[in-house]
């Protein structure tokens, strides 16, 4: 127990940065794009094909940092899962809390992805040459179509990036001491129930 104390005790200053930072960056910048970026295009455009033109343009350039972001949110996380390991085995209700995390940044790598692909999938239908007549009844649909996708796409990830900020307030909530010392007696009272109750 004294050993698990004085781990969970160390700094992990750097990779908590990472973790943080990342993640902030993430969030942030896929809300400030849903919101400003989407709406200014489509205020400032004057139809679809020059709206989805506008705003791709600067969902280009934000995407090289939001990578970069979301890698450092990764390799954070995986320092702090490393470094408060034993309190994710022993501690009760931070294995269920950090599965709970690992779920939802999963999905939120999901559809961070997928918005790429509807985004390129946009880009190349609003700046293709015009389609032949016998298809040109189909083309505004699925343009249309797709930027409605991407649209709700793009909303998913604040909202999942968000819900993963929230997780991160609870294991910080975990970390206080007296979460702390709860948490490893109630394992240690299951644990203690449950061998009792395998020897009766």
């Amino acid at each position: 127990m004294q050993m698990q104390m004085m781990q969970m005790a160390q700094r992990n200053t750097v990779v908590r940065s990472l973790h943080d930072l990342g993640l902030a960056a993430w969030f942030g910048g896929s809300l400030m794009g849903a919101v400003g970026l989407n709406k200014a295009a489509d205020q400032e455009s004057k139809g679809l094909n020059e709206s989805i033109r506008l705003s791709g343009a600067g969902w280009d350039k934000w995407a090289p940092l939001n990578l970069v972001a979301i890698g450092a949110h990764l390799v954070g996380g995986a320092g702090l899962l490393g470094a408060n390991r034993e309190r994710v085995m022993h501690q009760k209700g931070v294995g269920a809390s950090t599965i709970a995390k690992t779920a939802v940044t999963a999905a939120a790598l999901g559809v961070t992805a997928y918005s790429r692909v509807l985004g390129r999938r946009a880009e190349q239908a609003a700046t293709a040459p015009e389609p032949i007549e016998s298809s040109s009844s189909h083309a505004p649909e699925t343009l249309e179509d797709t930027s409605r996708k991407l649209r709700m796409v793009q909303w998913a990830v604040p909202a999942l990036t968000g819900a993963v900020l929230v997780l991160n307030a609870l294991h910080g909530e975990q970390q206080k001491a007296t979460q702390e010392k709860m948490g490893f007696m109630r394992a240690m009272s299951s644990r203690l129930g449950m061998n009792m109750g395998t020897a009766s």
